[in-house]
Formats: structure tokens, sequence, C-alpha cells
């Protein structure tokens, strides 16, 4: 059987105030909490994909970063040796950077 990737099912910001992040997200946007979460997360119960905030996973360190989930992302691709990163740019649709992927191919990423 071959699996397929339909989507995310699981959304998580990592964030380093959970609870200002949490109290953002549920007081601004009005999401409810959901009724359990782990001791390092916060998990909005909504649909038809969960959202959470939760502390930075070991060895992630958010400090001086401008653009959090473009600025990590792109540092995991260096660090794992992916091939012609671009610089962390500027753009009409805010941050952007490029890398080749698989067989060449050109990939751009946006930051929202």
């Amino acid at each position: 059987m071959t699996a397929t990737v339909e989507g995310p099912d699981f959304i998580a910001l990592q964030v380093k105030d959970v609870p200002a992040a949490a109290a953002f997200f549920e007081e601004r946007l009005g999401l409810p909490r959901a009724p359990a979460a782990p001791a390092h997360a916060v998990v909005f119960a909504t649909s038809p994909i969960p959202f959470a905030v939760r502390e930075p996973l070991p060895g992630v360190d958010l400090d001086g970063v401008t653009s959090p989930g473009t600025g990590v992302l792109r540092e995991q691709l260096v660090a794992a040796g992916t091939e012609d990163v671009g610089p962390l740019q500027d753009s009409p649709f805010g941050p952007v950077f490029s890398f080749t992927g698989p067989e060449g191919y050109r990939l751009t990423v946006h930051g929202g």
C-alpha cells in the first residue's frame, strides 16, 4: 500500500512565549482551546486541522530570527546540506528564499 500526502493534519508554531501566543490566538482570533494539550503547548480546537503553539523543539533557537517559520526552515535546509539555499530577502509577499530541490527544481518559500 502506498501512502499519499493529502495536506497538513496538524499545524504548530514554535514560539518563545507560549502563554502570550496562546492569548493572542484565543483573544484576538477567538480560537477555542482544546480540552487537552501536552504541558509544552496550547492546542486549539480548530477544524478541519488542529492548530497549536508550542515551545521550540530541541535545537531550535528563535532568538534573533526575524521571520521564525521561514528563517528556521532556511537554517535547517542549510544545516542539512541542501543545495544552493539563497539568502532570506524581503518581497511583496513577506520573507522569501529559494533553494534547489530534487532533480534540480528551483523551489521558493514565502513567509507569512
